[in-house]
């Protein structure tokens, strides 16, 4: 005897398959991870173009502020032999940006990436070239000729315009003059000037002043030659800044130094006259180039009070120097040292 299923037994197993099927299907598809918590919201190249050799930042930016202990994002170039950036970036609790440096190492294209809990943003498509290159040119002195112990001003030219970043030039020389390491060329300029400064010679020293700069080379000539009439130069620095004295001692020590080192003479300079005040003037003389702390009253000033809306005076210093061959230099002046009472004299 055969058995014949009722229509509800029928609708019920449709059902079930129907039911198992679902299942079947939907177990059977890839699981898709979200990503948790603060990811990458951009990466932007602050320039999309560089020269070979030069550096660009790029700004990483969050979709919400780092968590409490801060966050570190990966980074990487889709061509570290075009463009270089660090591995990763620090970014601080409450912060949602990074700045990090971007290197133009060879010409080329290169996307910068980062990436944090699972997202990953990358930055516009840099494109880096070869540029041209840049090369010393010239090396142009302010005077051929200078008395030793004086300055003469030197510029460095370059073939193009300095990339971002500018050019670095080496300096070099020899006793007796002497130029800093190096000098700058600031981005989008052509020549950078340096100062050469010289010491005091007893006759005539030849000189070479040199820039180089990736192969190329430039120098220029100096003559350093000894003075024929005797110069008189000096500076003045107080206990903080320069162009300064202050009173010490209840006002019976000037509190500064006088330095005439720099001063110049045929011979050998003997003797250095020094005067300064502003009610009265001092004179003193010293057998060596500095006076420091020199001896004074309060009647080097005017009575109290200062003048309304000022804190100081302004002290005339001058210095007269005498070589051993009988030159006698002219005065030197500045009118214009500070002088501070700072409490002493009344003031």
């Amino acid at each position: 005897m055969n058995f014949i299923p009722s229509r509800p037994s029928i609708l019920q197993s449709a059902t079930l398959v129907l039911a198992l099927t679902t299942m079947h299907c939907s177990s059977s598809s890839s699981p898709t991870t979200p990503s948790t918590g603060t990811g990458v919201a951009s990466v932007t190249l602050a320039s999309a173009s560089l020269v070979a050799g030069t550096t660009t930042s790029a700004v990483v930016t969050l979709t919400s502020a780092a968590p409490a202990g801060g966050t570190t994002v990966a980074l990487s170039s889709s061509n570290q032999g075009v463009a270089a950036v660090q591995a990763s970036a620090a970014i601080a609790v409450g912060q949602s940006s990074a700045t990090v440096s971007v290197t133009a190492v060879a010409a080329g294209t290169a996307i910068i990436a980062a990436s944090l809990n699972g997202v990953t943003r990358q930055s516009q498509i840099l494109t880096v070239t070869t540029g041209p290159a840049v090369r010393v040119t010239a090396l142009t002195l302010s005077a051929p000729t200078v008395v030793g112990g004086a300055s003469v001003t030197g510029t460095v030219v370059i073939s193009s315009a300095a990339p971002a970043g500018g050019v670095a030039i080496a300096l070099s020389s020899a006793d007796p003059v002497t130029v800093p390491p190096s000098v700058t060329v600031p981005s989008g300029a052509t020549s950078a000037t340096f100062a050469v400064s010289t010491r005091a010679v007893g006759g005539v020293v030849p000189a070479t002043i040199t820039a180089n700069y990736a192969g190329s080379s430039a120098a220029a000539a100096l003559q350093v030659t000894p003075p024929t009439v005797a110069t008189a130069r000096f500076g003045v620095t107080g206990p903080t800044e320069t162009d300064t004295c202050t009173l010490a001692n209840n006002g019976t020590t000037l509190n500064c130094t006088f330095n005439g080192s720099t001063s110049t003479a045929p011979g050998t300079i003997t003797a250095w006259d020094w005067t300064f005040g502003v009610a009265t003037t001092v004179s003193q003389t010293t057998t060596s180039a500095i006076l420091s702390m020199p001896a004074i009253s309060c009647a080097l000033m005017p009575p109290p009070p200062l003048p309304e809306g000022t804190q100081w005076f302004s002290m005339a210093v001058s210095l007269t120097v005498h070589d051993n061959l009988g030159n006698v230099s002219d005065k030197a002046f500045n009118n214009n040292v500070r002088l501070i009472p700072k409490g002493s004299c009344g003031f």
